[in-house]
């Protein structure tokens, strides 16, 4: 018996990670880093010891308002700084403000994210990151309003690339896994961790890097060819509707503040 034809899953759900998906998080990072210490060459160091220390918050090890303060001590101690608690609390005051200043978006979100509310998807953030100021970060960029629901590791208690980060989203939306795909920067943790968990996986490679993805990984170089991806790969995508104007989007979840 002939197998019966492949039919391409029904898309209902979009997920979407934040930090250098669709905020520049890296740039504004640099920026902040060579402000406040006068070396343009500090961001590599600050990426290695922020890796580590996301690592203890995802096993349990320490709650990111501790992991904070840890990081900012350990980056100044590399440096050759051995700062006092309220030296280093106060560089990191210094750094969130500064950064919170210099966060921009990618120019290829917005066009992005309004395709995907009028081809009738649900969107979701999905982010490893505290939740006061990345719920901040997506108000002040004007991301809030596009976002049916916000999923935030320092609020669930689980991180990405575990799988009940992903499920818990879908569980939300009341969607099943095979029904979503997860967009983000960082091939592990977003992609892989996504198609682990039984959704569709996209890798946003930015820098080209032409890493080789597991088979069921797909690669964008950028989120302007997510639409073609997504008609290409998923039934329920094809030509956006023109949503009406100031019709509500479905809200899942906790607000969006």
């Amino acid at each position: 018996m002939a197998p019966a034809p492949w039919s391409p899953p029904e898309l209902r759900l979009v997920c979407l990670d934040i930090d250098d998906t669709l905020i520049d998080c890296t740039a504004a990072i640099r920026f902040t880093l060579g402000a406040l210490t006068g070396r343009p060459d500090m961001w590599p160091l600050w990426d290695l010891i922020t890796e580590e220390h996301v690592a203890m918050v995802v096993a349990g090890e320490l709650d990111y308002a501790t992991m904070h303060h840890r990081r900012t001590e350990c980056f100044l101690a590399e440096m050759g700084v051995l700062a006092a608690a309220e030296d280093v609390a106060d560089f990191e005051r210094r750094r969130r403000e500064l950064l919170a200043r210099s966060f921009r978006l990618f120019d290829d979100v917005l066009p992005c994210l309004d395709w995907l509310r009028a081809a009738g998807v649900l969107i979701a953030a999905v982010t490893n990151a505290s939740g006061v100021h990345q719920r901040r970060k997506i108000a002040d960029l004007g991301l809030a309003s596009y976002f049916d629901h916000v999923a935030i590791a320092g609020e669930l208690g689980v991180a990405k690339p575990h799988p009940v980060m992903f499920h818990s989203v879908c569980h939300a939306a009341a969607c099943a896994p095979a029904d979503t795909v997860h967009i983000g920067d960082k091939l592990d943790t977003d992609a892989i961790g996504a198609h682990n968990a039984g959704l569709g996986a996209v890798w946003l490679d930015r820098d080209g890097t032409g890493h080789t993805v597991p088979e069921g990984v797909h690669t964008i170089r950028g989120l302007d060819e997510l639409p073609e991806l997504l008609v290409s790969e998923f039934a329920s995508v094809g030509v956006p509707a023109q949503r009406a104007l100031g019709t509500p989007a479905v809200r899942l979840g906790k607000a969006v503040l």
